[in-house]
């Protein structure tokens, strides 16, 4: 996969790509980087990227000009390229969305920043429009990074491990199972024993009742949404009845 970013402050990104399973995917070339700065695709001599909002109000708008320009340099005649523009009134991103961009080989990821950006942008460049939450952040920039490390850690290779990210949380619309490791007693607390005992259909059976119990507790609207047995069904009844 090729990630290419649209930013105003392109340093933000070192930190990320340069460490961790970012800079082995990339040391790998399982994934390449692009970071642009929207200000290299102006044509005035003080490199101005924003204005002020036509009919008045507080803050700067990004221009169209600088992102129009600096998108079709970088996609060149491919029309199949996911142009997302990262803002808080995009589409609520979540690990199915992940899944969903992770089967594309060219992602574009716009940054946005100040009060917002020009309209037109939204309604005849960006194919996509993603939020991570419903709050405001001052730019697109930790947004952006928050999308790129879901969508990374999904590409074949990324992780040590294929089987890594398939209990995650939210992969299959619940909440993951509790983890343990050694030692199998801390402090007086001990590890749940079916887990030490070897048994992998009663560890399997433990490991879905906790999914749901953990859902239930945390996170119950989810379960109106996921794909439940009849059996797992009935202990969801048992449970909130409890």
């Amino acid at each position: 996969m090729h990630i290419d970013i649209l930013t105003l402050f392109p340093e933000m990104f070192q930190g990320m790509f340069g460490s961790g399973i970012f800079k082995r995917a990339i040391d790998q070339k399982l994934v390449s980087v692009g970071i642009h700065n929207i200000r290299d695709y102006t044509h005035d001599k003080h490199h101005s990227v924003d204005d002020y909002p036509y009919g008045g109000g507080a803050g700067m708008v990004l221009k169209p000009e600088p992102i129009f320009e600096a998108v079709e340099s970088i996609k060149g005649e491919s029309a199949t390229v996911p142009i997302i523009l990262l803002t808080p009134q995009g589409r609520l991103f979540s690990q199915q969305v992940a899944q969903e961009l992770s089967q594309y080989s060219h992602l574009i990821l716009i940054c946005g920043h100040y009060e917002g950006v020009d309209e037109r942008v939204r309604e005849h460049l960006a194919t996509d429009e993603l939020s991570i939450g419903d709050y405001v952040l001052s730019g697109g920039e930790l947004a952006a990074m928050v999308v790129i490390d879901a969508v990374v850690r999904l590409l074949p290779g990324v992780l040590g491990s294929a089987a890594s990210p398939l209990d995650d949380s939210h992969v299959a619309g619940l909440l993951e199972y509790p983890q343990y490791t050694r030692p199998a007693i801390y402090r007086g607390w001990s590890v749940p024993e079916v887990l030490l005992s070897g048994n992998h259909a009663q560890i399997a059976d433990w490991r879905r009742e906790q999914v749901i119990l953990r859902t239930l507790e945390r996170r119950p609207e989810l379960l109106d949404k996921a794909k439940l047995s009849s059996e797992e069904k009935g202990l969801v009844q048992k449970l909130r009845q409890s």
